[in-house]
């Protein structure tokens, strides 16, 4: 039973991202915002709210394991998987702001998550905690960094303004934000019980299954937005969504969680952490030597690759 409620639960957070998802896109075009700002704000805070429910809802039960390795395990699998798949179905293209300003940034983020959860290492703690402080911390870099982004992309953005489809209508707009909000959390707590439990069946740590079956779960919003984004030949809103997840997911997911309850690694590894940190620095790499701002499909296929590699070690 436990299999089938965690079906029925990623299936429902997934169609409920979808919903505000579109919601919040239908918002964004009434106010004519950028599209690439719609790829790093709205449409990656969209797609990360099971993200944010799984983890949140995992700190206030006390699961920090859970909380932690869901955000862990989605930006592993944003880089790797959705990046790889959508680089394979058509490459890539990484603009001179992506190389300059927002890949550098996903990275520095992902140290500051190294660094925040390395107590026992610099000798603060004996257990490494991501405690309230540097969950408030995480929570003003993540404004601070959205209104950093906004202001240096308004002269390089193009807006959505000039577009005479229809604008959705305020009812639709907020009935999407509403219900998708609350499947949202319903299935995030229906998913968080039944991995749980699956975890303790299986007699594997929590934190595995959250970093491979609930994170890939969750992630699924970003994988579909992202695929539909690079057949529609909007590769800067794909990959506005793809590093605007991995931010909002550490700086956001992870500050909210820690503000609500300290959140503790568990058997979170160093080579978890170390593939949140490398994959984004293997991201900047590949736009600067290999691809040459673009990401190929052999580049692609090997991300995905490695990816695969990386969740058989986790499971020996």
């Amino acid at each position: 039973m436990d299999y089938i409620l965690l079906i029925i639960g990623l299936a429902l957070i997934t169609f409920c991202a979808d919903m505000l998802t579109r919601g919040c896109v239908g918002m964004a075009a009434r106010f004519r915002v950028p599209e690439f700002i719609i790829g790093l704000t709205v449409m990656a805070v969209g797609t990360s709210m099971p993200e944010l429910t799984v983890s949140f809802m995992s700190a206030l039960k006390g699961s920090s394991a859970m909380a932690i390795g869901n955000v862990t395990g989605s930006n592993i699998f944003n880089t790797l998987v959705i990046l790889g798949i959508c680089s394979m179905i058509s490459p890539v293209v990484i603009s001179k702001e992506n190389v300059r300003r927002d890949i550098p940034i996903c990275i520095g983020v992902s140290l500051l998550l190294w660094l925040a959860t390395a107590d026992r290492l610099l000798g603060i703690s004996e257990v490494n905690t991501i405690n309230r402080v540097e969950g408030i911390i995480l929570l003003s870099l993540y404004v601070a960094t959205i209104i950093y982004s906004i202001r240096s992309s308004k002269r390089e953005a193009a807006t959505e303004a000039d577009s005479n489809e229809p604008k959705m209508g305020w009812g639709k707009i907020l009935g999407f934000i509403v219900f998708g909000l609350a499947g949202l959390i319903y299935g995030g707590n229906m998913c968080l019980d039944s991995a749980t439990a699956i975890a303790r069946a299986w007699g594997v740590s929590e934190s595995i299954i959250a970093i491979t079956i609930v994170a890939a779960g969750t992630s699924l919003p970003e994988l579909a937005s992202s695929i539909s984004a690079i057949v529609s030949k909007k590769p800067s809103l794909a990959m506005g969504n793809i590093l605007g997840s991995n931010v909002a997911n550490i700086l956001l997911i992870l500050g909210a969680s820690a503000s609500v309850k300290p959140l503790t690694m568990g058997t979170i590894t160093q080579l978890d952490l170390g593939m949140v940190v490398g994959s984004a620095i293997v991201l900047l790499l590949s736009a600067l030597f290999m691809g040459k701002r673009r990401i190929t499909r052999l580049e692609g296929a090997i991300f995905f690759l490695v990816y695969v590699a990386y969740v058989i070690i986790l499971m020996k």
